[in-house]
């Protein structure tokens, strides 16, 4: 039987503009099982986790459980858990990180702060600091939300911290189950999907170099999908790979069409039309259903360079 991610690959279906959106994600280990809605069907008081979900409600920040790589026994809760925070848009991209021994501590932050790029709440409560170390790459492997998660995500988590990718962490869910395994590189907030330990080292490998790989790349969670698709198509048209010098500055228009400004730190401008279509044919979009959708994806129309070095208004 054909799970969703194997039907996704073999029609494939177009992973740019399918990123889930945060402007700022906020992480809290959390070993042992994870339930499909892990915040609150974890070993995490689920209490905690309808607080944290509110609080973070039309904030820009995302709150998400992540764990080591291997078996996750049912040990129940740590003494000392890791956090961390990430902002992601460009011109204020940070990673913080610090530990506690009461996860409760994270109703102290601002979330509306920390939506907005101010990491002094994050330091504040936590304790937090800058992250020092290899980027973050989180794989989602949560099989009660979509067995791919599990049977994909798994492995390439554990490949990576084998091969010593101290990065690498295990995380709840970061949508599009069928494009399996799926990525969130932190600090610049990139996805990707369908990936391979080769491809997500590389992709590392850029980042410590502040480049950004295209290929396999779903979008930028700080941006919302028409904007993450435009993004990506400027950087395929003009070769531009440098983390932070593009930013989604403007977007006009709704379903099913948007146009797109994306600037560079340089002064010039690019107008992406994006529309939005529908996946066909009609296919699971997760294993976890047996109802037949067609996935909406964001098609690139044009890309065209704007005269002049700023836009008026």
């Amino acid at each position: 039987m054909s799970t969703c991610a194997t039907v996704s690959r073999d029609l494939d279906e177009p992973l740019s503009g399918t990123a889930a959106t945060a402007t700022t994600w906020l992480l809290l280990e959390q070993p042992g099982p994870w339930g499909a809605k892990a915040l609150v069907s974890s070993h995490l008081d689920p209490a905690l986790g309808r607080a944290l979900e509110t609080a973070a409600q039309d904030t820009g920040v995302r709150v998400a459980l992540i764990r080591r790589p291997g078996r996750h026994a049912d040990l129940g809760a740590p003494r000392l858990r890791q956090v961390y925070a990430a902002h992601t848009v460009p011109g204020r991209v940070w990673l913080h990180s610090a530990t506690t021994h009461d996860p409760r501590q994270l109703l102290d932050l601002d979330f509306a702060a920390l939506g907005r790029g101010d990491h002094h709440t994050f330091d504040s409560a936590l304790r937090g600091r800058p992250h020092t170390g290899d980027p973050l790459a989180l794989v989602c492997t949560n099989g009660k939300r979509d067995r791919c998660c599990a049977l994909l995500g798994r492995p390439l988590a554990a490949e990576l911290a084998a091969s010593g990718v101290r990065g690498a962490w295990e995380v709840t869910h970061l949508g599009g189950h069928r494009f399996s395994p799926t990525l969130l590189v932190l600090p610049h907030g990139y996805a990707y999907g369908r990936a391979e330990a080769h491809a997500v080292k590389e992709v590392l490998h850029g980042v410590q170099e502040g480049r950004i790989v295209v290929e396999g790349c779903r979008g930028s969670s700080a941006w919302e999908r028409p904007g993450q698709a435009a993004e990506l198509a400027v950087r395929a048209a003009t070769g531009e790979d440098a983390a932070e010098a593009l930013s989604v500055v403007r977007t006009t228009g709704g379903a099913p069409h948007w146009e797109v400004t994306v600037a560079h730190t340089d002064g010039r401008h690019w107008q992406v039309d994006v529309a939005r279509g529908d996946s066909r044919p009609p296919r699971p979009e997760s294993c976890g259903t047996s109802v037949l959708g067609s996935p909406a994806r964001m098609d690139v129309l044009a890309v065209r360079e704007l005269a002049g070095t700023a836009l008026a208004g």
